[in-house]
């Protein structure tokens, strides 16, 4: 009601098919995992081929700090690259069985009527339907053990091996490599902890598949939300790739802010990286890795890391450490503010 009273506010409840005319000045398209087709292709076709998914493909993503690294190791496959780009998980042939069976018999998440007609793609197959074609599958696909050495037990060649990569800037993140599932979140912590390295694993984000439209925001979009093509648009919400609907109205909030600042000819200042909103703008418009860019929901992950330590010098772990980051996140927000 307020909206609609105000005599600078014009509302339409219309359907939005396409984009604004090159001479609108400021525009914000803030919309979210059922985007309008007529206005999702305007942007795809604007964007690329590979600027707006339509698919969800996620798989688990784990803190670092929560690996055991007494039984992995860093190493890429045949020493490409910068040599040790992923984290190494190895099974032995018990182990990957067991596994398997895990997987096969674990609860699945069902698809809503509106995804059941949407293929899957070869690229993002799920886990366990690669394993309903055959137990081997997933060890000649994403859990091939070629190219490594475990550097714990160089004479043991393992029998499967899981890999992690890096998934934020700052290396707090790491995610299953080929690892999209529709398993339950139950399923996945319980089966995916049975790995060696992973048994105290915590998630910042577990896996799943389903539709929706994001643009690959660190490729496509700049510190303040502006589309790099056209910077007279902006997006907010979900297609920015923020997860949750908390996530949505804060970057919504922040799109509002940049926008106005302009408005009033000044220079927008984004919120500072140690705090929630800051950290989930930072990874959207460039600490995500662009190739595998994947919704997010705000997470500790995000955070730059904390030195702190405790009254007996020690550094902080677990809850205390959250707590000193929350704290410094709300100093440092009220700054901003």
């Amino acid at each position: 009601k307020a909206l609609e009273a105000e005599p600078l506010v014009e509302i339409r409840r219309e359907e939005i098919q396409g984009l604004p005319p090159d001479d609108w000045d400021s525009v914000i398209i803030a919309t979210g995992p059922l985007t309008s087709p007529p206005l999702a292709d305007a942007v795809a076709e604007l964007t690329g081929d590979t600027g707006l998914a339509f698919f969800d493909a996620i798989a688990p993503i784990i803190y670092k700090d929560s690996i055991d690294f007494d039984k992995v190791w860093f190493q890429s496959r045949y020493d490409k690259g910068d040599g040790a780009d992923y984290i190494n998980l190895p099974l032995d042939e018990t182990q990957y069985n067991d596994f398997i069976d895990g997987i096969l018999a674990a609860d699945k998440v069902s698809f809503h009527d509106w995804e059941a007609n949407t293929p899957y793609f070869e690229g993002c197959l799920p886990i366990e339907v690669m394993a309903e074609r055959g137990r081997k599958t997933l060890s000649f696909g994403p859990m091939k053990p070629v190219g490594l050495t475990n550097p714990h037990s160089p004479d043991i060649k393992p029998h499967a091996i899981i890999q992690l990569r890096q998934d934020n800037a700052l290396g707090t993140l790491y995610n299953m490599v080929g690892f999209q599932t529709k398993m339950t979140y139950g399923e996945q912590k319980r089966i995916f902890t049975t790995i060696p390295g992973l048994e105290n694993a915590e998630f910042a984000r577990l896996g799943g598949l389903h539709r929706n439209t994001f643009l690959n925001a660190p490729k496509l979009l700049d510190e303040t939300l502006r589309l790099k093509l056209r910077p007279q648009i902006r997006f907010a919400g979900q297609i920015t790739g923020c997860e949750g609907y908390v996530e949505s109205a804060a970057v919504g909030l922040m799109t509002g802010r940049f926008a106005a600042a302009e408005r009033l000819g000044q220079r927008p200042t984004p919120p500072p990286p140690t705090t929630a909103m800051g950290a989930i703008l930072g990874h959207i418009t460039g600490g995500a890795d662009a190739d595998t860019f994947q919704p997010m929901n705000v997470n500790f992950g995000l955070f730059p890391p904390i030195e702190a330590t405790d009254e007996r010098g020690k550094r902080l772990r677990g809850r205390n450490r959250k707590q000193a980051m929350s704290a410094r996140a709300l100093k440092d927000f009220g700054d901003w503010v």
